[in-house]
């Protein structure tokens, strides 16, 4: 089951953080808030991972 951690404005911020999530190796999926807006630049994005998975993403951004 895949729960949303953050939200992000712009497909180039989303893609930073699935970048970062997956190279510690943390799966994670990008959601557009509207399916119709997936390939608008500036469209919110929802940045989703594994349940019971959220205190590895905050590891990882404390790194950061």
């Amino acid at each position: 089951m895949w729960v949303e951690f953050k939200r992000v404005r712009g497909l180039m911020a989303a893609e930073m953080w699935k970048t970062l999530y997956e190279g510690e190796g943390l799966p994670t999926r990008l959601l557009p808030d509207r399916i119709e807006h997936w390939g608008d630049e500036f469209a919110e994005f929802r940045v989703c991972i594994p349940r019971a998975r959220e205190h590895v993403a905050e590891e990882i951004e404390r790194k950061v």
